[in-house]
């Protein structure tokens, strides 16, 4: 189950039944008899223990539903993070912070329409003409930074050839 998945179901299904869970119990019940009197509160009576009850079942369910709400926050940030890092390089989606990334297998230079599957998972194909012949090199590492109007541009570590390329996975 990935992160994302994971965070929904429990701010759908666990944070509510914790919340509800979070009902405390009456004051006489949740503290021992020589606690509740230090306190003073065997001086109150059944009128005024019920509302100091009350009000106490209140604040649990006023944090409880904050810390609902932030559970749900924290999830939707994460998930968008994750949408966003997931699909950098398509289009315009994402951000323009360069990739660095290694080449999965052997690179044997750069050839129009040519396809490179990244360690990351990612896939891209060279779109322009730049060549680099005569490279055979495994696994190098490469440079993947946005250009003007949605292009963007790799490099391999150790060559000065950059080539234009399309993220197609």
């Amino acid at each position: 189950m990935g992160r994302l998945a994971a965070a929904l179901f429990a701010t759908a299904f666990v944070v509510p039944f914790m919340a509800s869970a979070q009902q405390a119990p009456p004051l006489q019940q949740a503290m021992s008899e020589a606690e509740f009197r230090a306190a003073g509160l065997h001086k109150l009576d059944a009128a005024e223990l019920a509302r100091l009850n009350a009000w106490l079942d209140r604040k649990v369910e006023q944090e409880a539903a904050a810390a609902v709400a932030t559970a749900i926050e924290q999830a939707r940030e994460e998930g968008r993070r994750e949408v966003v890092e997931r699909n950098r390089g398509f289009f315009h989606f994402g951000s323009d912070a360069p990739i660095d990334a290694r080449i999965a297998g052997e690179f044997t230079g750069f050839a129009n329409r040519r396809r490179y599957v990244l360690d990351n998972g990612q896939v891209w194909q060279q779109t322009d003409s730049a060549t680099l012949a005569g490279v055979r090199e495994a696994n190098p590492a490469v440079r993947i930074r946005p250009g003007a109007l949605g292009t963007w541009w790799m490099r391999v570590e150790g060559y000065n050839t950059q080539a234009k390329v399309q993220r197609i996975e």
